[in-house]
């Protein structure tokens, strides 16, 4: 009866923060409307200018300014029984026409399988930031940045049967070529290499040490109606295969398919690096983990995921 009053607190408190974080998010966009041209691109889970779970090369703009004005954005993923429900929120700012760098406030709600759903806890802390090191050229020169991730307060998995807060982080490298020689059909490439310690960035906890792990996307955009731009494609994500204080755990490859609707975006032309849009929409599928070791089957392979971003 204790354990049960204190996770209903948990739970209540969880739904107050996630409530007043929906809250200032959506006056912040509201109070945005009436601003003028736009000057961001989409979010990513993690609040970099990405797809869904991968970083683009390019950094959140600045337009005129050296510092740029905050992007804000909402994602959420329903990642089945065990794991629960995930909502982000994120805000990220470019400078320099070069730099970016932003905070994510990741919020979970329980799943509801006894015995497995207790390893996930209320959430945690995401910093970010990128570093724009060669800009896109019209030939075949891509964009190349660096960048890194900072997680603090996860206790996931490890963290939970340790008994402990633990922290990981990404470094990486990504390249990304948006191709305009078919018309009014532009095609967007982008591959990366992380050295990492989180297990699916951190869901799922930490990883035993440091990995060398792959990333890309590829998509295509299309003009919809009225005055959308409307993108399609589809990531991968290599994660370390084994999770710290769970031995015998094998994590494989996260796939996502998503679906990019900007209502009043232009068709990239002149390539994404150069595009402003205000609003950005996305849903996803995500292919996370399923039966990770005998009797242990994560449930989370066929997941619906969505994402709001806006640029003022």
């Amino acid at each position: 009866m204790r354990n049960k009053t204190h996770l209903d607190a948990l739970q209540s408190r969880e739904r107050r923060i996630t409530g007043l974080l929906a809250t200032v998010l959506l006056a912040i966009m509201m109070a945005g409307v009436s601003t003028g041209a736009a000057s961001a691109q989409s979010l990513n889970w993690e609040g970099q200018d990405g797809v869904f779970i991968t970083p683009l090369a390019y950094p959140v703009p600045t337009g005129n300014a050296a510092l740029g004005i905050p992007v804000v954005s909402y994602h959420f993923l329903d990642a089945g029984p065990v794991l629960g429900n995930f909502h982000q929120v994120s805000i990220s700012m470019g400078a320099l026409h070069r730099i970016e760098f932003g905070y994510t406030r990741n919020l979970h709600q329980d799943g509801n399988i006894s015995g497995l759903s207790s390893l996930w806890t209320s959430g945690f802390n995401v910093f970010h930031a990128k570093a724009n090191l060669v800009r896109e050229r019209r030939n075949l020169v891509p964009a190349l940045s660096a960048g890194l991730v900072v997680r603090t307060g996860v206790r996931n998995v490890g963290g939970v049967i340790q008994g402990k807060n633990t922290n990981n982080q990404d470094f990486y490298l990504v390249a990304t070529k948006t191709f305009t020689g078919i018309r009014k059909l532009p095609l967007v490439f982008n591959v990366g290499f992380k050295a990492t310690n989180a297990s699916l960035l951190g869901l799922a906890g930490n990883a035993p040490g440091y990995y060398g792990r792959a990333f890309g996307a590829a998509g295509f955009a299309f003009k919809g109606p009225g005055k959308s731009t409307i993108l399609l494609g589809s990531e991968f994500m290599q994660q370390p295969r084994r999770i710290e204080g769970l031995p015998g755990a094998v994590i494989p490859t996260t796939l996502t398919y998503a679906v990019r609707i900007i209502p009043s975006g232009a068709l990239p032309l002149h390539g994404w690096g150069v595009e402003t849009p205000k609003l950005t929409i996305d849903f996803g599928l995500a292919q996370a983990a399923g039966n990770i070791m005998p009797g242990l089957d994560l449930q989370a392979r066929h997941q619906f995921a969505f994402g709001i971003s806006y640029g003022f």
